[in-house]
């Protein structure tokens, strides 16, 4: 048991708790993916991404920061998700302190998806613009 005031102390590692936790963390996921339209631009840009790196032959490097990139931009939805349920569970009235923070989370969506599409284009870029102009016969 805790004393007052503190929280309550922490239950030792079971593997079923883990798994509990995959579970109600994917089930977020699906949720944003669900209910949110920008995530699903994000998906489609990611796909779109992926299918890129594969024709275009992009190395591990550049994989790992398109996948950094790429889970930046859902992460980011993904809090601005939750940021926005929770100001509209909070007050359905117009509140100046709620608005704030649903602009500022999307904002940071905003600020991960430029992160992302500045990312993308310089490992793809280059190798785009090479095949292009290779299939074009411009030097």
């Amino acid at each position: 048991m805790s004393a007052p005031g503190r929280p309550p102390a922490a239950e030792g590692f079971r593997l079923r708790a883990r798994a509990r936790s995959f579970q109600f963390a994917l089930r977020g996921l699906v949720r944003v993916l669900a209910s949110q339209h920008n995530a699903w631009i994000h998906a489609l840009a990611s796909a779109f991404v992926v299918l890129l790196g594969f024709l275009l032959g992009v190395s591990r490097l550049e994989w790992a920061l398109l996948a950094l990139a790429i889970g930046l931009v859902f992460a980011a939805e993904a809090l601005n998700t939750a940021i926005e349920s929770l100001g509209n569970r909070i007050s359905q009235q117009s509140d100046p302190w709620i608005e704030s923070a649903k602009d500022a989370a999307a904002g940071g969506v905003l600020a991960a998806a430029l992160a992302a599409a500045v990312a993308g284009w310089l490992v793809l870029g280059p190798r785009l613009l090479a095949r292009v102009s290779t299939l074009f016969g411009v030097d």
